[in-house]
C-alpha cells in the first residue's frame, strides 16, 4: 500500500527488464534504506560475534526492542505531519516519576489494595503523559509554534520537573505486583510487554490504513493547505498526533518503569534521537506525508540490533552513541536522494 497520497512512487513497467539494479532501485523508492542496512549489519556482526545470530539473543533483542518500538511509532504519527517530538523521553520520564509517586504514596495508605495501587498509578503516569502531548499539540496547532521549539522547551521543562519531583534519586517502594506482570511476568510464554507492543502496533496500523485519521494525518503531512481546502480539520489532526505520540511514550515509560522496579527521573535519555532515526531509517520522510508502521517497527528493531551487535562486539558505549549519530545522517541524506528520485527537481 503507498500511504503518500500526494507523492507517485516510480515503479518500473511491468513488461520493462528488471536487472539487479533495477530491482534495488524499486526497493529503495518503496522500502527506504532500511533493508540495505539491515543486511549490512546482520552481515558484519555475526562476522564480530559468534552469539549475535543465536535464538536466545535474538529473543532478548525482541524484548529489549518493545520500548523503542512504542516511541518509535508515537514519533512516526508526528514525522508524517511535517513535524516531530524531542519530547519523547522526558514523557516517559515524567510517567516513570508521577506513577511512582503516586504509587509509593497510595502504597501506604492502601497496602491491602496492590492492584488498586497499580490502576491508580498507572493512570497517573498516563495522564502526565498526556499533558505533556497536550501543550505540544496546542503549541504547535494552535500557535504555531515550531515543533522543534515547542517541544525542545517542553523537553526541558518535563525534565526540570521530573528532577524536582524525585530530587534526582529513584523513587522506590513499587507494588511487587507492577513489575511481577509488565516487567517480568509472561502470558502463554510471551513476555506481557511484547503483547502490550504488540496491541499497540495493531491500533496504529487500524488508524494509518483503516480509519480516516490516518488519512488526514498523512494529508496534513503532505500539504496542509490543500488538507485544509478539502474540509481536513487540520488542528485537530495535529493535536491528536501530540496526543498520540505522548500517550505511546508513557506507556514505554510505564513498562520500562516496571522493568527496572523504580520511578527514574533519566529515563529515556537517548530515545528521541533513536525514535527519529528508526522512523527515517524506515522511509518515514522528514517532510511529512509518508510512512508505514510495518517499516517503524522493522526501524526500531534495527536500532536495537545495532546496539545489541555492538554490545556483542564490545564497543563502548561513547561510540555507540557516533555509530548511532551517523546512521542517523546517512538515513536523512538517503531520505533526500530518494524523495529527489520520486520528485525530480525538487529540492
Amino acid at each position: 500500500m503507498n500511504t503518500n497520497p500526494t507523492l507517485p512512487v516510480a515503479v518500473p513497467h511491468a513488461s520493462a527488464p528488471r536487472g539487479p539494479l533495477t530491482l534495488l532501485r524499486a526497493a529503495f523508492l518503496r522500502l527506504g534504506v532500511l533493508p540495505f542496512m539491515l543486511v549490512i549489519a546482520i552481515v558484519v556482526f555475526s562476522l564480530l560475534s559468534d552469539q549475535f545470530l543465536t535464538v536466545q539473543n535474538m529473543v532478548n533483542l525482541l524484548r529489549q526492542s518493545v520500548y523503542l518500538i512504542l516511541v518509535s511509532l508515537g514519533q512516526m504519527l508526528a514525522l508524517v505531519t511535517g513535524g516531530f517530538d524531542l519530547s519523547v523521553g522526558t514523557a516517559m520520564a515524567v510517567t516513570s516519576v508521577v506513577s511512582a509517586l503516586a504509587m509509593q504514596a497510595l502504597g501506604s495508605v492502601l497496602p491491602e489494595s496492590a492492584w488498586t495501587v497499580v490502576i491508580i498509578g498507572c493512570l497517573c503516569g498516563l495522564l502526565a503523559g498526556l499533558v505533556i502531548g497536550l501543550i505540544n499539540g496546542i503549541g504547535v496547532a494552535w500557535i504555531g509554534v515550531s515543533p522543534f521549539i515547542m517541544t525542545l522547551g517542553v523537553q526541558s521543562i518535563s525534565f526540570g520537573l521530573a528532577l524536582y519531583l524525585t530530587g534526582g534519586v529513584p523513587v522506590s517502594g513499587l507494588p511487587d505486583e507492577f513489575s511481577s506482570l509488565f516487567g517480568f511476568g509472561t502470558l502463554l510464554g510471551i513476555p506481557v510487554s511484547v503483547l502490550v507492543t504488540a496491541v499497540c502496533v495493531v491500533l496504529i496500523g487500524l488508524i494509518m490504513s483503516r480509519l480516516p485519521l490516518g488519512t488526514h494525518l498523512l494529508a496534513v503531512g503532505g500539504n496542509a493547505k490543500a488538507a485544509a481546502l478539502s474540509g481536513i480539520d487540520t488542528r485537530r489532526v495535529l493535536l491528536t498526533a501530540y496526543l498520540l505520540c505522548a500517550l505511546l511514550a508513557s506507556v514505554s515509560g510505564l513498562l520500562l518503569t516496571a522493568r527496572v522496579e523504580t520511578g527514574e527521573a533519566n529515563l529515556g535519555g537517548s530515545v528521541a534521537l533513536e525514535s527519529i532515526a528508526a522512523c527515517v531509517i524506515a522511509g518515514v520522510s522528514l517532510r511529512g506525508g509518508m510512512g508505514r508502521v510495518p517499516n517503524v517497527v522493522m526501524g526500531a528493531i534495527f536500532i536495537g540490533l545495532v546496539q545489541n551487535g555492538m554490545n556483542l562486539s564490545n564497543v563502548g558505549s561513547y561510540l555507540q552513541m557516533v555509530v548511532l549519530g551517523t546512521l542517523l545522517i546517512i538515513a536523512v541524506v538517503a531520505d533526500q536522494i530518494r524523495h529527489r528520485m520520486i520528485v525530480p527537481g525538487d529540492k
